[in-house]
């Protein structure tokens, strides 16, 4: 107990601590999400370039079937999470309240859906063949942040890696979909971790778990075999303790350069869902065509961990929990702190949806904004140590080029300072949108 009060001691300065809201679905197992007649595909599930469809309008395509191929090198594949016909490629909605080129694939309703394991040898692979095999899988980060797996695992010449870093932490209030995972799948978890290890030629690794899932780490210690060189380290309930640069101070007490990268630490950090993709691949041979997601909320009848093929209409996936209560006025994907709004329920359930959130007025509502009264509370909650207020100031004024003098690009759209602001002034929105006008302008620019 000794060294594991002293493990819990090390943590990063600043963040907050919102209530967790947690208990309406941390001890609900993982369903499977039935099948339903339409999916949507967006071929900009990632970050990076879209994907390129291989398929055309009335294919019939098999259930893990390639329907589109990466478009560079930071893109990676779609698979058709159903068996049945390929009924269009077209605009559809997406996340954001703006459209998305599509494959939309209608479900064969006689079909029994079920997927033929193929394993894969991961034990022979060179690293280049390793990197394909993680972009051919098509397999992103599942925490929210979508970026294509693949890419964190073609290390540059002079680098290497010598520790994996899972992000059990799931820091977000509501969602207990890693939770579920851990504590349901620890085999399969750890055999992803030594898929890893074994490929990346990595010495060690380390489950990084908030001490709230005190049945995760339980479980996980007890799976771990005596010959394996992984560790779980509890860590204090902290927001945004699952931002992977948080994570990596919390546990080593190292900083990744500004601007850096986890592995010029000589670490590559990866989520749980991520982690257990890669074991499906290789133990199955199945491609991340379905994923586990959280659906909660005070406006939700039946709050439930499901796992949902990807492409599900959200309309579809409510319904399956009996659907909203009265009174709804706002609807997530994600978490409370990093989510989006979504304006239509028509907006398919994509390989970064970890939640699916609905709120009555209550917990939705926003309070009147004030003025800033130069507080500080959003430099004491930034675990950046950037200025927020200043930047949002500058984000109304439009300068968005001199905010770049600030480390505007610095920003992990946490939202910690927004939930601090006793002015409730919409701070990581303003800096949301400065953010995406720069890069709209360095496009323009090369």
């Amino acid at each position: 107990m000794k060294a594991l009060s002293k493990l819990i001691e090390f943590s990063f300065a600043h963040g907050v601590h919102p209530r967790e809201y947690k208990e309406a679905t941390v001890s609900l197992p993982i369903q499977r999400m039935p099948f339903v007649r339409e999916y949507v595909m967006p071929l900009n599930q990632q970050l990076g370039a879209p994907c390129k469809p291989v398929v055309e309008a009335g294919a019939r395509v098999r259930r893990g079937e390639l329907i589109a191929e990466p478009g560079a090198f930071i893109s990676t594949t779609l698979h058709s999470p159903v068996a049945g016909w390929v009924r269009a490629i077209d605009n559809r909605r997406y996340p954001g309240g703006v459209f998305a080129r599509s494959i939309v694939i209608e479900a064969d309703p006689y079909d029994s859906q079920q997927f033929v394991p193929a394993p894969r040898d991961w034990r022979r692979l060179s690293a280049d063949q390793f990197v394909s095999e993680i972009q051919q899988a098509g397999i992103v980060g599942m925490g929210g942040a979508a970026f294509p797996a693949h890419a964190k695992y073609s290390i540059p010449e002079g680098q290497h890696i010598d520790h994996i870093l899972v992000n059990g932490a799931e820091c977000e209030p509501f969602l207990t979909n890693d939770h579920r995972m851990m504590v349901e799948r620890p085999d399969a978890l750890l055999l992803g971790i030594e898929i890893l290890l074994h490929n990346l030629g990595a010495k060690a690794a380390t489950i990084g778990v908030e001490t709230n899932k005190p049945d995760a780490i339980e479980i996980l210690r007890r799976h771990i075999r005596p010959e394996q060189p992984i560790r779980v380290a509890p860590l204090r309930v902290k927001y945004p303790q699952g931002a992977e640069k948080m994570l990596i101070k919390s546990i080593f007490n190292k900083e990744v350069p500004a601007g850096g990268l986890p592995r010029d630490l000589g670490m590559v950090v990866n989520n749980v869902g991520s982690v257990l993709a890669i074991a499906d691949w290789f133990q199955y041979g199945m491609p991340l065509i379905e994923r586990v997601v959280t659906v909660s909320g005070d406006g939700v009848e039946q709050p439930s961990n499901l796992l949902v093929p990807l492409g599900t209409p959200l309309r579809e996936v409510l319904r399956f929990c009996d659907g909203l209560k009265a009174g709804v006025s706002q609807v997530v994907m994600g978490g409370p702190m990093m989510g989006t709004t979504v304006a239509s329920l028509e907006v398919p359930v994509l390989k970064g949806t970890s939640g699916i959130l609905a709120f009555r007025e209550a917990q939705a509502n926003r309070s009147q904004e004030y003025a800033c009264i130069r507080c500080g509370r959003c430099l004491e909650a930034c675990p950046y140590f950037l200025n927020p207020s200043r930047l949002a100031k500058l984000a109304r004024a439009r300068l968005f080029e001199e905010m770049q003098q600030y480390s505007i690009m610095d920003c992990v759209e946490c939202g910690s300072c927004t939930y601090s602001c006793p002015s409730n002034i919409p701070i990581v929105q303003l800096i949301r949108t400065a953010k995406s006008q720069l890069r709209q302008s360095a496009g323009k620019v090369a």
